[in-house]
């Protein structure tokens, strides 16, 4: 790629882009747990983390329960751009985009504040 940054976007399940996310398993930090789900959800084995982003949240029912549910996302880079996206889990396909193109692709709206922090925060650093 050009020097420009990019950023990745994954078709979730239901057909939608969004980012890479999951659940924490037993005895991970928030950081450990966005590094393994990007790795699982787009075959990218080569992350260097690079701080937080931020937390997002969002209420929903699952029967008669209301679930409040917590995701904290990270800004992460890669030198690798091959992808293989995680079928088993119905990741269908992984894309990478410029900013532009990534904030207008997004399907979901709270994701949007995410990847404009992920653009300042690469915006920010000194390119060679």
């Amino acid at each position: 790629m050009n020097g420009e940054a990019y950023f990745l976007l994954i078709r979730d399940p239901y057909q939608n882009w969004g980012l890479p996310k999951g659940h924490v398993e037993r005895g991970e930090t928030s950081d450990q747990t966005a590094v393994r789900e990007v790795r699982e959800e787009t075959g990218i084995q080569e992350l260097a983390l690079q701080g937080p982003l931020d937390t997002i949240d969002w209420f929903f029912r699952e029967g008669p329960d209301l679930i409040h549910k917590y995701c904290h996302f990270f800004l992460m880079e890669t030198t690798s751009a091959a992808t293989k996206p995680q079928l088993e889990e119905g990741i269908t396909e992984c894309i990478w985009l410029p900013l532009e193109d990534a904030l207008s692709t997004l399907t979901y709206d709270n994701a949007r504040a995410v990847l404009e922090a992920a653009g300042r925060e690469v915006e920010a650093v000194p390119r060679d």
